[in-house]
């Protein structure tokens, strides 16, 4: 196995595996992999307790492995792929993590459209420092479908995952999956960002505006053939923790790169595709990005 980012959710995936007693690869840049080669990886998480990993850790993969497990930012994807050469990748299984919707094209123009297995997790780890991680959330949810993948190649992943501690479900439609993921990530990134609130106050103060942004949201998935449940997705803000923060505002907060464009930039393109209004979303993407400038 190998990991390709080992920030908040590529350090948590890479020291579950490692725990399960999997030899597990980080790839990073070279301050990072000394960093992590030299000290290991520790985890405080809301689940699997407090502990501490050792994990190889190199600045180029070159070896073929069992499977990749891409986490960056999307910010930073096409840069770390190259981190990667070309013969490991050419029956990879890979696994990215990535938010958005737009990313999987970018992968299968590099490898086999076979290989690739987008998934999404639902989690709020953070790197604290190189190395070490905060996994705050009481949950860790990981979805995977693989539009052109074989059942066997899907199942394996999820089988390896469900072992190292994470829930993990097999979806049967890539589209809907990544959709779904976006109709919570989308309104709480956003809001959570402009106002600097957690997810429950947006819930709370905001609650207009978070149901416009859905109601434009699920418009927008359902013309691009993923049809989804604005209660259901109610349903699961409503749930969410109060003081849940999304990682954009975390971002914003540190002077990070945000992953504006690959949230809401891709809704608001295939908003434009299909001549479908998403007045408050654009306005709150072009908020964030001025706060940004």
């Amino acid at each position: 196995m190998a990991v390709l980012g080992p920030g908040g959710v590529g350090g948590l995936v890479a020291a579950l595996l490692v725990r399960a007693g999997h030899r597990v690869i980080v790839v990073a840049r070279e301050e990072t992999a000394d960093a992590i080669g030299e000290r290991g990886l520790w985890v405080s998480s809301a689940l699997h307790g407090e502990f501490e990993v050792a994990v190889e850790a190199v600045t180029e993969l070159r070896e073929p492995v069992d499977a990749l497990v891409v986490a960056t930012k999307e910010t930073g994807l096409v840069a770390a792929l190259e981190r990667v050469a070309p013969a490991a990748l050419e029956k990879t299984p890979l696994l990215p993590l990535l938010n958005g919707v737009e990313h999987p094209r970018v992968l299968r123009e590099r490898c086999p459209s076979a290989y690739v297995v987008p998934g999404t997790i639902r989690v709020e780890s953070t790197r604290t420092e190189t190395g070490r991680i905060e996994h705050t959330s009481p949950f860790a949810r990981i979805e995977l479908a693989g539009r052109d993948t074989p059942p066997e190649r899907v199942a394996a992943l999820a089988s390896l995952l469900e072992g190292a501690g994470f829930e993990t479900v097999v979806r049967t439609d890539e589209t809907r999956m990544l959709w779904s993921k976006l109709s919570f990530l989308l309104p709480m990134a956003l809001l959570t960002t402009r106002y600097g609130l957690p997810v429950g106050g947006v819930r709370t103060e905001r609650r207009e505006e978070m149901l416009a942004v859905i109601g434009e949201l699920v418009a927008v998935a359902t013309a691009a053939g993923a049809p989804l449940d604005r209660d259901g997705i109610l349903a699961v803000i409503d749930a969410a923790p109060y003081g849940m923060r999304s990682s954009m505002q975390r971002d914003a907060e540190a002077g990070r790169p945000l992953e504006l464009d690959a949230i809401g930039g891709a809704a608001l393109r295939e908003a434009a595709r299909h001549g479908i209004a998403a007045p408050v979303t654009a306005r709150l993407v072009e908020e964030v990005e001025r706060a940004a400038d």
